[in-house]
């Protein structure tokens, strides 16, 4: 068997809260979103894992959930690696406008498409399978090899950024990857067989209390 790779979205950040189109712009976490990393790194405590290095993008958001994380499982020091190829993906002239606005603006219809479908991206920014194409040779090349010679990795990153490694990992359509929503602060937990194939997969944390 080869190693384990634990995904982890950042908590709910400011921008979140005023519902802003974010991309790489930079806020913080809010009170809610420091919770959640603290929650999927209490769940990865009691699984009892220990890692070999994380991965997380350039922006704070990610990196206080990554290190948040680490500080759960008692390797407050590990070797954390940032890199933008994990950044949430860019919304271009959507970056920093709230998401009412920019239906007033563009309209309904529009700005759906550009948030949930695969190639269109939004004015100047990018889409789903644009990230992806930074994600996916980023992982080929610095993730994907230590899994396979037995380490165990955190990679603390966003919403798009991951819906992308998951499409891969889980063998996803393009259509069946719209409907992919990840949870804010909850690890999942994959162990690769020796092809790079999923042989495992666990979400850590009662999912049927977000509801």
């Amino acid at each position: 068997m080869s190693g384990t790779l634990v995904l982890v979205r950042h908590g709910q950040s400011e921008w979140n809260l005023k519902n802003l189109f974010t991309g790489w712009r930079d806020p913080d976490l809010t009170e809610l979103g420091v919770e959640e990393a603290k929650a999927g790194g209490k769940a990865l405590a009691e699984y009892g894992i220990k890692f070999d290095v994380a991965f997380t993008s350039d922006l704070v958001r990610a990196q206080r959930t990554c290190q948040m994380v680490l500080d759960a499982v008692g390797q407050s020091s590990l070797e954390t690696i940032r890199d933008q190829a994990l950044n949430e993906r860019d919304y271009g002239d959507l970056s920093g406008l709230n998401k009412d606005d920019a239906r007033a603006k563009w309209g309904e219809e529009q700005v759906h498409i550009w948030r949930r479908s695969y190639d269109v991206p939004p004015p100047g920014g990018e889409s789903l399978r644009d990230t992806g194409a930074r994600v996916w040779p980023y992982y080929l090349t610095e993730i994907l090899p230590r899994v396979l010679a037995g380490e165990k990795l955190l990679v603390a990153a966003h919403g798009n950024s991951l819906r992308s490694l998951v499409m891969v990992l889980d063998r996803l359509t393009k259509e069946q990857v719209l409907n992919l929503n990840l949870a804010t602060g909850v690890p999942m937990v994959y162990k690769l067989k020796a092809d790079s194939t999923v042989a495992s997969k666990e979400v850590l944390g009662d999912m049927s209390a977000a509801h």
